[in-house]
C-alpha cells in the first residue's frame, strides 16, 4: 500500500503584511499554523500571538505556539549579527534538550494527523532561519514533503 505523503510548509513574515501571509496559508490549504518563535510577540501589527491566532481563526486555520522549538536568546543574538554558523551550533544544542525534543515529537504527530501544517517564524528566507532545521528533521524522520511558502512583500 502506498504511504500517504504528509506535507509540512514553512513561512516567514519578514517584510510581509499579515493579509498576504494569511492569504498564502489559505491558498496552500494549511489547516494548522505552528508558531516556532521562542517569544510569540512582534512589533509588526498582526503577528503577535493573539492577533495572529484571531486572523487565522477567521480563515478556519488553527494556531499552536511551540515556544520550546524557538531559538534561545543567544541564538537570536547570533542571527541578528549574521552569524548563521553560530546560530546553527546554538540551536543544534538546544534541540537536544528534553523540552525541545518533546515539542519536536508533538509537531511530528501533528504533521501526521492534522496536516497540512505550516511552521512560522520571522525570517523571510528559510535558509537563514531555524525553522528550516526543524523542517529538515521532520522531513528526514517522518518522510514528509516540505515546501517553503513565500508571501508577497510590502
Amino acid at each position: 500500500m502506498a504511504r500517504k505523503t504528509n506535507r509540512l510548509f514553512t513561512i516567514g513574515y519578514e517584510q510581509t503584511p499579515p493579509k498576504a501571509v494569511l492569504d498564502e496559508l489559505e491558498h496552500a490549504g494549511v489547516k494548522l499554523l505552528v508558531d516556532v518563535r521562542a517569544i510569540a510577540s512582534s512589533r509588526r501589527p498582526g503577528f503577535s500571538k493573539n492577533q495572529l491566532a484571531a486572523g487565522l481563526d477567521a480563515r478556519g486555520i488553527g494556531y499552536l505556539h511551540l515556544k520550546k522549538l524557538g531559538t534561545p536568546k543567544s541564538g537570536r543574538e547570533a542571527a541578528r549579527s549574521g552569524k548563521v554558523d553560530l546560530l546553527h551550533r546554538i540551536y543544534s544544542a538546544h534541540l537536544k534538550t528534553a523540552e525541545a525534543r518533546e515539542e519536536l515529537d508533538e509537531l511530528s504527530a501533528l504533521v501526521k494527523k492534522a496536516g497540512p501544517v505550516c511552521i512560522l517564524c520571522y525570517e523571510r528566507d528559510h535558509t537563514q532561519c531555524h525553522r528550516q532545521w526543524i523542517a529538515e528533521i521532520i522531513e528526514d524522520r517522518d518522510g514528509v514533503k516540505v515546501e517553503n511558502l513565500v508571501a508577497p512583500q510590502v
